[in-house]
């Protein structure tokens, strides 16, 4: 927000406008300490984990009225801990109105509520931590009185370090388009990189059957299922009915390692595991199934690892190798190639461009790879070309919570041969689905 329009926010409340964009930042957070004619609270729901906090300052009396004004402003401003005090309280004109300010780094989980109650002269302050992944903001109507709405969607929030003007963030609730007709034939194909298929169907509050049910996909892409081969007789026999077409490849020079799957409802014409290279195919990295109208690879592109060890056989043999290889098929009939690819292509692809430069998804090399090897030879990213101005991320790292602030990357691809692009009837994110650091991914082709 801009220190004009910071001040402008200041002036219709009554607050003096004066000084640096600190200082006018300083006193709009003041701003309820201030003494009013009636009751005033303010509620701060905080999240370590969420990049858009919300501070709702309400003010209300006997005369509140449907004229009174709502101003947001976007701040930079730290929520303090947890202090301790009572503030002297001083009368102010702005009876009615509602200031809402987002804050940008909240770095303690907690609730935190501060009421000032006629007659007390004071301040109080109560704290309560708070564990939900919930941010609540409390809208005040002038009929209705108090509302409590719940936001539990970080994904719908702009969550990028230098975001470009016209870039918005990515709701499949309100981009996604209406649902074809009964009479339009079309496959519904979706591909998730499960990090470990035993540990998401053990995982408490997960249902693939309810998944199934909501999506009603008729292929399922699997990456890093993290299976050995005598573990996919039991894992068949625990598949959903309806889904008894799969196709598993496991890897061999690693245990417990990698992966790939594919599930379907359709019967494929043929299957195939691996590029037919023996240098590529220990690690269980591709399953490929032949459909009446395409061919169909759920693929689990290496990563570059830590130091960028594997950087070099990334992207001077595998990338070529893959290339290659879903080009000859594309002699037949046309390919879709989707899975965890192991990519940010662009800079709106991840949260932290600059700070990334150097870390494995994110390298000149393999941008570069992944233009010159899929993009150029007439591969389509679908939720791109659908999506051009969007921010949609399929991964979010553990280890910062990035899931829940949606500070994350766009890995998950479909990539769709340009004879059948205009065919794609919806490529889409589902960014609300647990159980992995990254969410599923889905297409829609029109046959």
């Amino acid at each position: 927000m801009t220190v004009q329009e910071l001040r402008a926010t200041l002036r219709s409340v009554g607050v003096p406008a004066k000084g640096c964009k600190r200082d006018l930042l300083n006193a709009l957070k003041c701003f309820a300490e201030k003494k009013i004619d009636g009751k005033t609270s303010l509620t701060v729901e905080e999240q370590s984990s969420f990049s858009a906090e919300n501070i709702s300052v309400k003010c209300s009396d006997k005369d509140f009225s449907k004229e009174d004004c709502v101003e947001d402003v976007n701040t930079d401003l730290e929520v303090p801990g947890l202090p301790q005090h009572k503030g002297r309280v001083k009368k102010s004109g702005t009876e009615g109105s509602i200031i809402k300010f987002n804050t940008k780094r909240v770095t303690k989980k907690q609730n935190l509520s501060i009421r000032c109650d006629e007659g007390s002269g004071g301040m109080v302050l109560d704290t309560k931590r708070k564990v939900s992944s919930k941010i609540v903001h409390e809208v005040v109507n002038a009929d209705e009185g108090v509302m409590p709405v719940i936001q539990t969607e970080p994904w719908t929030v702009l969550a990028h370090k230098k975001p470009q003007k016209g870039w918005i963030p990515y709701n499949p609730k309100t981009m996604r388009p209406p649902p074809l007709t009964r009479d339009t034939r079309y496959m519904k194909l979706m591909s998730w990189n499960v990090n470990g298929l035993r540990a998401l169907l053990k995982l408490e509050g997960f249902s693939a059957l309810q998944l199934s049910q909501r999506e009603n996909f008729d292929v399922l892409c699997l990456q890093e299922t993290k299976l050995q081969e005598k573990d996919v007789e039991n894992i068949k026999q625990c598949l959903i009915d309806g889904y008894e077409n799969s196709f598993w490849s496991c890897s061999v020079s690693k245990l417990g390692y990698s992966g790939t799957a594919i599930i379907s409802r359709v019967k494929p014409l043929s299957v195939r595991y691996g590029l037919g290279i023996s240098d590529h195919d220990s690690e269980g990295r591709l399953v490929m199934a032949e459909f009446d109208s395409f061919y169909l690879l759920s693929g689990y592109v290496p990563n570059s690892g830590d130091g960028l060890r594997r950087l070099s056989y990334r992207v001077t043999q595998w990338d070529p190798s893959l290339s290659n290889y879903i080009k000859e098929l594309e002699k037949s009939k046309p390919v879709i190639l989707t899975g965890d690819l192991n990519c940010a292509h662009e800079e709106i692809d991840i949260y932290n461009p600059a700070g990334n430069k150097r870390s494995a998804g994110f390298t000149d090399e393999e941008r570069q790879s992944f233009g010159t090897n899929f993009l150029s030879r007439g591969f389509v990213d679908t939720f791109r070309r659908q999506h051009p101005g969007v921010v949609g991320y399929t991964y979010w790292g553990y280890r910062h919570g990035g899931r829940k602030t949606n500070r994350g990357w766009r890995l998950d691809y479909f990539l769709v041969s340009e004879s059948i692009a205009d065919k794609v009837y919806d490529s889409y994110i589902l960014s609300d689905v647990g159980g992995s650091d990254h969410c599923p991914v889905g297409l829609i082709l029109k046959l």
